[in-house]
């Protein structure tokens, strides 16, 4: 009898057994969903933001990171004289050679002109016979005066003569004027020097063949006066203004390394190169020593003068591409918004700018590849968000 009333109860311990097994297992699936719906938001949630790039930003720094701007330049003697014949023959001689120091009016070569040496003598020879005439037909006129009260000579043989020496007279004068004119020129078969200075070239030697006029061929002589260089540079149209006349600037030149030379901008083109896009300036520079030579390459280190600073971000900034040159900038909704810069001087690791910014935009240090207008962008140093929650090993299993 005890056996058969226990056999009832061990079922029914195992049915609630049962019940309460199956409520577990559905309890353990229900919660190992919800957390792999939570892992999966979350996952969700972690990759939208890593979708958003993170930049740093940086204002545009408004300071003068070099108050000067090196640009080649070339020397030039301050008065440089090309000495062309005004008279046509041989060279006769010639006294100074390249490099010689010469004064005002020293004789430096002279020319051997036979034809005009002829011709002075004729014209010489001219103005002898057109005095003679000139006295003849005035004694001739004192003597008929000397008739007209004895009434044998008329009125009109009076005229005549007074007429007649008063061409001989304006022959006279002409001849003179001729004999002038070859004397002037034959002067100049002596070459001199126009001033003091040096003689920089010499393209002729004794017995070539001189053309009068400076159309023919090169320079019998170059005499350069090179106590006070001339300094020519091309400045860029953006530095112009910055330029003041009366500026100091800095000059090298390469044969000597270690030193620098001071000048002065004196002069300005006032006017834009079209193919270059560049001003040329003067400056002045002694050279007093003669240590410097005219034609030389020098670089030219100019003091710039600004009413305001300009901007200047970093190199890494920029970006070049068909649409042109130009930022990636944050708006107030961290939002990117490309401007268009121009440069005005490329400092290394800085970019100097003249216009395209202000000092209140925020600029992308170094913007991503593939970044576009209206991109949402995070700017780093705000609050991190958390990673996604590694995966427990109960969803392992089940999943």
């Amino acid at each position: 009898m005890p056996t058969e009333q226990a056999a009832p109860v061990s079922r029914r311990k195992l049915a609630v057994v049962g019940l309460l097994a199956g409520a577990a297992a559905v309890l353990v699936v229900i919660s190992g969903i919800r957390a792999r719906e939570d892992n999966a938001a979350k996952l969700r949630e972690w990759t939208d933001r890593q979708a958003i790039p993170t930049v740093a930003v940086v204002n545009p720094d408004a300071k003068v990171m070099n108050p000067t701007v090196d640009l080649p330049g070339r020397l030039e003697a301050y008065s440089r004289a090309p000495i062309f014949a005004r008279v046509s023959g041989y060279l006769k001689s010639w006294s100074a050679d390249i490099g010689a120091r010469v004064k005002a009016g020293q004789v430096i070569a002279e020319i051997e002109a036979p034809d005009l040496d002829q011709q002075l003598l004729q014209a010489r020879a001219d103005l002898a016979s057109q005095e003679a005439s000139a006295k003849l037909s005035e004694a001739t006129l004192t003597r008929r005066k000397s008739l007209v009260a004895s009434n044998f000579v008329s009125a009109q043989e009076i005229d005549e003569r007074t007429a007649d020496l008063s061409n001989k007279k304006a022959a006279v004068k002409a001849g003179q004027a001729n004999v002038e004119r070859l004397e002037a020129l034959a002067g100049y078969k002596n070459i001199t020097a126009p001033f003091d200075g040096i003689v920089t070239a010499r393209d002729t030697d004794v017995g070539a063949l001189i053309n009068a006029g400076g159309g023919s061929g090169p320079a019998m002589f170059v005499v350069s006066d090179v106590t006070r260089l001339r300094v020519y540079v091309n400045v860029p149209q953006s530095y112009v203004p910055a330029i003041k006349i009366g500026a100091k600037a800095v000059i090298s030149v390469p044969e000597y390394p270690t030193r620098t030379f001071p000048a002065t901008v004196e002069a300005s083109s006032q006017s834009v190169d079209v193919s270059s896009g560049t001003t040329r300036m003067q400056l002045g520079l002694d050279n007093a020593g003669g240590e410097l030579m005219p034609g030389g390459y020098a670089g030219v280190k100019l003091t710039l003068q600004r009413d305001d600073a300009p901007l200047h971000i970093p190199a890494s900034a920029l970006i070049f591409n068909r649409s042109g040159l130009r930022v990636a900038t944050v708006g107030p909704d961290d939002k990117v918004l490309f401007k268009t810069v121009t440069i005005a001087r490329d400092l290394g690791r800085e970019i100097e700018l003249s216009s395209g910014l202000t000092a209140n935009d925020r600029v992308i240090v170094a913007p991503p590849d593939g970044l576009a207008d209206g991109d949402r962008v995070r700017i780093t140093g705000g609050a991190a968000k958390g990673n996604p929650e590694k995966v427990t090993e109960k969803q392992d299993v089940k999943g």
